[in-house]
């Protein structure tokens, strides 16, 4: 009587088509022969070598555009962070600790859109928050927001310093945006998969209704990313960012 081999059930829902085909193909084949083995190792070490190529590609296109982008756009932040200035005291740049990729933390640079006090005053708005869910805080009239802080909302101005993380490779021109530690202390474990790729400036959710979004949707379109995610895919979600932030879709 022969003896049955229990092979892995493998589907799509939980792995990519590509990945799927290649695990079925190893299960379904005998590793028993030196060269069936070491065919295996060399398709496992191009696999790795691929990877490595594109994700030096991808950091080689987002340092590029990045330094293009901050030699350019430095008369405008220097306007901006003259306004900021004028209009209410404190320091032009926030520097705020978020999560990246796998836990990590780091600084990430916005221009100060708010009053020095703004955090203190977070608590006892929170009953207004118009995101559900609890886990991010948007509200369209926050009163801790000042009059530049605004208008450099509107148009994603503030996030203009977070070229600066992209040079130094904390941040990604298109990814997840960066959550605090605050919000992944709430995610629940699916959620926690948002923090499987490098945080970015932009992404499906500010090409989708940023704001208007729900915390669920912005975590779905954040997954959606993560798993379709190349170098082309970036550049179309940086070209769709151009009206969305011209016409200020979703921004407050």
């Amino acid at each position: 009587m022969e003896a049955v081999t229990a092979k892995p059930m493998i589907t799509t829902k939980t792995l990519d088509e590509k990945t799927a085909r290649m695990v079925e193909v190893y299960a379904n084949q005998s590793f028993k022969s030196s060269r069936a083995i070491q065919r295996m190792r060399l398709q496992l070490l191009a696999w790795v070598i691929r990877g490595k190529i594109i994700e030096g590609l991808r950091r080689a296109f987002d340092f590029t555009v990045a330094s293009i982008a901050l030699f350019f756009l430095w008369p405008v932040m220097a306007i901006t962070a003259l306004a900021i200035k004028l209009d209410s005291p404190g320091p032009v740049l926030f520097k705020q600790k978020r999560v990246g990729k796998w836990g990590s933390t780091f600084l990430c640079f916005k221009f100060r859109s708010m009053y020095i006090d703004a955090e203190a005053r977070k608590a006892e708005l929170m009953a207004k928050n118009e995101v559900s869910g609890d886990v991010m805080f948007k509200m369209k009239d926050d009163p801790r927001v000042t009059r530049v802080g605004k208008l450099i909302r509107k148009l994603s101005i503030d996030e203009l310093p977070q070229l600066l993380n992209v040079v130094r490779g904390e941040m990604r021109l298109v990814g997840p945006r960066p959550p605090v530690p605050s919000e992944v202390a709430q995610y629940e474990f699916d959620q926690r998969r948002r923090l499987n790729a490098i945080p970015g400036i932009t992404g499906l959710p500010q090409i989708s209704g940023r704001s208007n979004l729900s915390f669920t949707r912005w975590v779905e379109l954040d997954l959606k990313y993560i798993e379709e995610q190349s170098l082309l895919k970036d550049i179309e979600i940086l070209l769709k960012t151009i009206p969305a932030v011209v016409f200020s879709r979703g921004a407050y």
